[in-house]
């Protein structure tokens, strides 16, 4: 039988992934007490039940809350590897706009406490769960479909997957800041910027001629080979140090043309040679919108 903790910040997705957990056949508890997580997970292992268990716990259970109860749980839970955690987060901006659209109140607001101050609150209690997860997932910028698909890549996978290190790559644009969770950041801003190619302008890094414009490159050739060669040699190594997630960040100027195709370039090397990955695009849509004129010969 097989546990999950799903905690993390709170307006992470931590309700989202619950529910898609259920659908696919997990028993979900929200919001337990983590003083109750080791009797729970007794009561289910005395029941001999068949389904995966996920467990939802984080600082809505207001004083109850206590972090080392969650990391007892998790010792003790070592010698057999039933257990394990996932921790949903987000940037503060992100969390700030969907604590605006949902009009609901922070677990830690009261008189006098800000939203800011609330969440600067949460994730000093939540550190020690973070160090500690096995899995850890920004959900800034998911869609609810693609929140449950990373869910699906990182949770639901085989046993040797999960234990094996997973590359995600983000293209952004620098005018909007570096992701908060990279571990590595590239800057191709050197590259000659399609934005100013009127003709090919409206297009994306995902489209070709955008794609091929920047891949066409004598420059590119050359910074994809290098690379290629660093990622390469760096993955063994955080493989070898026990790393299970790596974010590697490529960004431009907006977000929309050269970081995507290259994006999208490292994401096709590291699957060519059998590595699990996954390439998000953090600004595409965002800089898309704030182009001056749009093309109206889309297929």
């Amino acid at each position: 039988m097989k546990f999950l903790i799903v905690t993390g910040m709170s307006g992470a997705g931590k309700t989202s992934v619950l529910h898609h957990l259920e659908d696919v056949g997990y028993l979900c508890m929200d919001n337990l007490p983590p003083q109750l997580l080791s009797q729970a997970i007794e009561l289910c292992e005395k029941m001999e039940m068949e389904k995966s268990v996920a467990l939802g716990v984080d600082t809505r259970s207001g004083a109850l809350f206590d972090a080392q109860a969650v990391l007892s749980a998790l010792d003790h839970s070592d010698s057999t590897g039933s257990l394990s955690m996932l921790f949903l987060e987000a940037d503060d901006e992100t969390l700030i706009d969907r604590y605006k659209e949902t009009r609901r109140d922070h677990p830690l607001s009261g008189s006098g406490v800000t939203l800011e101050q609330a969440l600067t609150a949460e994730r000093a209690l939540l550190q020690p769960l973070r160090e500690r997860a096995h899995f850890i997932l920004s959900t800034a910028g998911l869609r609810a479909r693609e929140l449950c698909e990373r869910v699906d890549e990182l949770v639901l996978s085989d046993e040797s997957s999960v234990r094996s290190l997973r590359t995600e790559i983000m293209s952004f644009g620098f005018k909007r800041g570096i992701p908060r969770e990279s571990d590595l950041v590239f800057d191709v801003r050197f590259l000659p910027n399609p934005f100013y190619i009127r003709e090919i302008r409206a297009y994306t890094g995902l489209e070709a001629p955008v794609r091929d414009y920047v891949l066409g490159k004598e420059e590119t050739r050359a910074f994809l080979s290098h690379l290629y060669d660093m990622v390469d040699y760096l993955i063994p190594l955080y493989q070898r140090e026990g790393k299970r997630r790596l974010m590697i960040a490529i960004g431009c100027t907006g977000g929309a043309h050269r970081s995507v195709a290259i994006s999208e370039a490292l994401g096709a090397h590291l699957r060519a040679i059998g590595q699990s990955v996954s390439v998000t695009h953090r600004d595409i849509a965002l800089e898309e919108g704030s182009w001056s004129f749009r093309r109206t010969d889309k297929n």
